[in-house]
């Protein structure tokens, strides 16, 4: 009986591909790297409150001018805070949209 051989396959390429997908990566990890390092400052209330977050959402401090205090009105301080912090967060999404955005290629993230 005769023996069969296989012929061998093609190279694919896809080696390269592979690499290209480990650059990219690393590179979406050095991104999102630096955009933990920055921070975003939004006021509410002509700069009575304060909220900073990083590039990467994460809330890192809220500062109030104990003026405001003085006025007893806690619904409006409430008000304040959330307008301060949801500001700076929606301005951090904008800053990680655009430094990741080339890199994803538009994908959520």
């Amino acid at each position: 009986m005769a023996k069969r051989t296989r012929k061998p396959k093609p190279p694919t390429g896809g080696g390269g591909m592979m690499k290209q997908i480990q650059q990219l990566q690393e590179q979406l990890l050095a991104a999102q790297d630096a955009l933990a390092e920055e921070t975003i400052m939004a006021t509410a209330g002509g700069g009575v409150v304060k909220a900073t977050v990083t590039g990467d959402q994460q809330v890192e401090s809220i500062e109030i001018d104990p003026a405001v205090l003085e006025e007893n009105d806690v619904e409006m301080l409430q008000d304040l805070i959330l307008s301060a912090v949801n500001s700076a967060l929606e301005q951090s999404r904008e800053l990680a949209a655009e430094r990741l955005g080339p890199l994803t290629g538009g994908l959520p993230f």
